[in-house]
């Protein structure tokens, strides 16, 4: 079993270790993660995905330039290890967890586009950017779709969430469908429908370790990463 992690250049051991713990809390054994630097193209396949937080998708990815003041801060091999890993996964039907800027970078591979800065393209009262001080603590509530995946593993119609992103989906790519949103009408939860597991939010659950509906979001990705063969059987 071999589970790929993808995160920033600068991730810190504690940053890190918040993906790992919850990883290894939902079963998987630390010789099974693999953390994939930026830039590093893994010549084989993977069981699952876990496409981490991260600096901003390059605006070049989905059509645009960097718009000046939008504090867009990019790296391209990032872009080019999480598209590749994500390129890939998908064509083989693999679990995918995207996480923050994972859930960006789905959409944008599937053809959608990003806003590129929230507090000057779309101001509103819900406070999406805070500094990271507290990773654990609640910035606002989700409204979660009833019917789909999100809703069906959280087993919840809100969630309180902790929020660090300046960006969010623009345009939703096609055959993605929204399944949680902020009150400002944020997209902060996307997905698959259907059999396929593609499924990803905007916040951070691997920083909630004493929160349900986060770590049924890493207990589920890790039942679809080992119901897969058998899915792949039928």
């Amino acid at each position: 079993m071999r589970i790929a992690l993808t995160l920033d250049r600068d991730e810190t051991a504690d940053e890190a270790n918040d993906y790992v713990r919850a990883l290894e809390e939902s079963g998987f054994g630390p010789e099974e993660i693999v953390l994939l630097a930026p830039g590093q193209i893994p010549e084989s396949s993977f069981d699952g995905v876990l496409l981490g937080g991260g600096v901003d998708v390059d605006p070049a990815r989905y059509g645009q330039i960097a718009r000046p003041g939008a504090s867009v801060e990019v790296d391209v091999d990032r872009d080019t290890t999480d598209l590749a890993v994500f390129e890939r996964s998908w064509r083989e039907e693999t679990p995918i967890f995207g996480i923050c800027r994972g859930l960006q970078v789905i959409n944008v591979a599937l053809g959608g586009t990003l806003v590129q800065d929230l507090p000057t393209d779309r101001p509103s009262g819900i406070e999406h950017h805070r500094p990271p001080r507290d990773r654990a603590r609640r910035d606002h509530p989700v409204q979660v779709v009833p019917g789909t995946k999100l809703a069906a593993v959280t087993g919840a119609r809100q969630i309180a969430v902790n929020s660090r992103h300046h960006q969010a989906i623009d345009r939703l790519a096609a055959g993605l469908v929204a399944s949680a949103a902020a009150p400002d009408g944020t997209v902060e939860g996307i997905e698959t429908p259907g059999e396929r597991w593609c499924v990803a939010v905007q916040w951070h659950p691997e920083n909630l370790a004493d929160d349900p509906a986060a770590r049924r979001l890493f207990e589920a990705f890790a039942r679809a990463v080992r119901e897969r063969p058998a899915v792949a059987a039928r």
